[in-house]
């Protein structure tokens, strides 16, 4: 796929343009600190981008503020003694037993065993794992009742990391990606962002029709989004090597946030 740079300032942002073989023009704004890129079909000229991102400046300034001030819990260093959450409860980390792979709660404690001398980045794949293992077990009975009411099924479920969103839905596939943040939260949390992505098998788009379909099937789903949103994400390590996941707008389809 042949591509085309070119770089713009506009309002005193730094904009980066590329030029593809696609048909709309896409805004995105990269975490952490509101990188703004453009991807545009090859056919539009830069004063046609130039009107496009003018016409989102207010949309494109929210989400660079969104980003630079979201709370952000301090790096976990995988030491005994951290706090950690799962489904909303906070327990304390003991890493003073070895042996294999594994975690443990035990009252108000997270046993995180692994082999001695294990780095912190080998402990957290342990924890992401576990965690992962979290959703996964609640996931069979929240797809059974929720795909028996909106009336649509969901053909894949990933679980992942990600940054900037706490779900997202391909309608195309029927595939659902689920943050793997979403087993340190309550519950109520992990069923509002499934319906959320479910009811977008339904309607792409957040307009009206959507908002009336989450108030048929999740009447308090405003309150569970509004604590969701509220809550800091965790700490994240940005640089060259990390692909940073965009808050997008499609400057001819509306809003792709969450």
């Amino acid at each position: 796929m042949s591509t085309v740079s070119a770089a713009l300032v506009i309002a005193g942002l730094d904009i980066d343009v590329v030029y593809k073989p696609i048909k709309h023009i896409h805004i995105s704004v990269y975490p952490p600190d509101g990188r703004v890129r453009v991807a545009a079909p090859h056919r539009i000229g830069d004063e046609a981008v130039r009107l496009s991102i003018v016409q989102r400046l207010p949309w494109i300034r929210k989400q660079r503020d969104r980003l630079r001030n979201a709370p952000r819990q301090p790096e976990r260093l995988m030491i005994s003694g951290e706090s950690h959450y799962v489904w909303g409860e906070r327990y304390l980390l003991d890493v003073s037993c070895t042996g294999r792979h594994g975690v443990m709660l035990q009252g108000k404690t997270m046993w995180l065993v692994a082999p001695d001398g294990s780095e912190a980045d080998a402990r957290r794949r342990v924890l992401d794992r576990w965690y992962r293992q979290q959703i996964t077990d609640a996931l069979p009975p929240l797809l059974d009742k929720w795909q028996a009411e909106i009336g649509e099924r969901v053909e894949n479920v990933t679980i992942r990391h990600m940054k900037t969103r706490w779900g997202s839905c391909t309608p195309t596939s029927r595939s659902v990606r689920l943050n793997l943040e979403l087993a340190t939260r309550p519950p109520r949390c992990l069923k509002y962002v499934l319906v959320h992505e479910m009811v977008h098998l339904l309607e792409r788009s957040h307009n009206n029709r959507f908002v009336s379909l989450m108030d048929q099937f999740l009447p308090n789903w405003r309150l569970i989004k509004d604590e969701l949103n509220q809550s800091p994400l965790s700490y994240a390590v940005w640089g060259p090597s990390r692909k940073a996941e965009p808050v997008q707008a499609d400057a001819s389809a509306g809003l792709k946030d969450r």
